[in-house]
């Protein structure tokens, strides 16, 4: 901390950021790595009069590439890294776009006004509260119409009201393994088109698509489960996460995303809420046990991280364990 109030009398202008990064250091590094971490930072900016931390980070990759851990470390902790704001949906409002503008044009004015419902739909349940529509999902339904228009129009299609139920069957039918999910972008696009009189009727009315939900991979048989059992129980030389994800899948039917995301613990309980379920799941003794291995992990990482699962690469950021919208990229 006193290299650092030092080296930031000699700057014209410290970065607002200066005394959280100096800090951040003194509870995350050796007070000597530290130190020799804040006079190599100090000289760059000096150097290179860069205070922004994109510009930063992108000077230290090409002039002291020791540096880079930490500051990345830092300015991910902090948000110093996060996009800008509306970033996320500029850039998908121009994804949209080019998959409007890749439409034959004589069946683009539709599949622009879905997308506008679809926007709005999005909109609406914000304001009520409700689960909006992710970006994502609008993006993958554009592009299921805007495969269907690129399929029809060289048959001689211009407009909407001409598709038949066998047109879309063709169309189907080019990837049987993503039937289920073609067919709901389908029937969602020709339930608007219906609604706003571009087509009398809506052909994917007679279609399905069955769905197998139950499970379908291979099995452990008991003698196995009990194998699992007892190494995920007893054994202590097994990483924390094994136990406690082995043990959740096993005893409580929990999902890898259920896992990933898990961040509500009731200590006085014994429980758990899992995202998407609306009560506080109690566990046993020995699942319990792991979950506190998972912690006491997490304690040592020394992260800011609110989920349960945390790793070398999510202690430095907030999102959950898998999750690559954080990643970052310099320059």
């Amino acid at each position: 901390m006193t290299r650092a109030t030092g080296w930031a009398e000699r700057m014209p202008a410290p970065p607002a950021w200066w005394n959280d990064f100096a800090t951040h250091l003194a509870g995350h590094r050796h007070p000597i790595y530290a130190a020799d971490i804040v006079a190599t930072t100090a000289r760059l900016i000096l150097t290179t009069t860069a205070g922004d931390p994109r510009t930063l980070l992108a000077h230290a990759q090409r002039n002291a590439p020791e540096l880079i851990g930490a500051l990345a470390d830092f300015f991910r902790t902090h948000g110093h890294l996060d996009p800008p704001p509306h970033l996320a949906d500029s850039r998908a409002a121009a994804r949209r776009a080019r998959r409007i503008e890749d439409t034959p044009s004589p069946l683009r004015a539709q599949i622009e006004g879905f997308a506008n419902f679809l926007l709005l739909q999005r909109e609406q349940a914000q304001q009520l509260g409700l689960h909006p529509n992710h970006l994502k999902t609008i993006e993958i339904r554009l592009n299921t119409i805007r495969d269907l228009a690129l399929h029809l129009h060289p048959e001689g299609h211009i407009s909407w009201a001409s598709v038949t139920t066998t047109d879309l069957e063709s169309f189907l039918a080019l990837a049987p393994d993503r039937r289920a999910s073609h067919l709901a972008g389908l029937r969602q696009f020709f339930s608007y088109a219906h609604r706003s009189k571009a087509v009398l009727h809506n052909p994917t009315d007679p279609i399905t698509a069955v769905q197998q939900r139950e499970l379908h991979g291979p099995t452990r048989t008991p003698g196995q489960q009990r194998t699992l059992y007892e190494r995920w129980a007893t054994n202590h030389d097994i990483h924390p996460h094994e136990a406690f994800i082995g043990l959740a899948a096993l005893l409580h039917a929990s999902t890898i995303t259920e896992l990933r995301h898990l961040t509500d613990i009731d200590p006085h309980r014994h429980s758990v809420q899992f995202p998407g379920r609306s009560v506080h799941l109690p566990l046993d003794d020995t699942t319990w046990k792991a979950l506190q291995r998972c912690l006491e992990h997490r304690r040592q990482l020394g992260t800011g991280n609110p989920h349960l699962l945390v790793t070398r690469l999510t202690r430095t950021h907030r999102g959950p364990a898998g999750d690559e919208s954080r990643s970052f990229v310099s320059g």
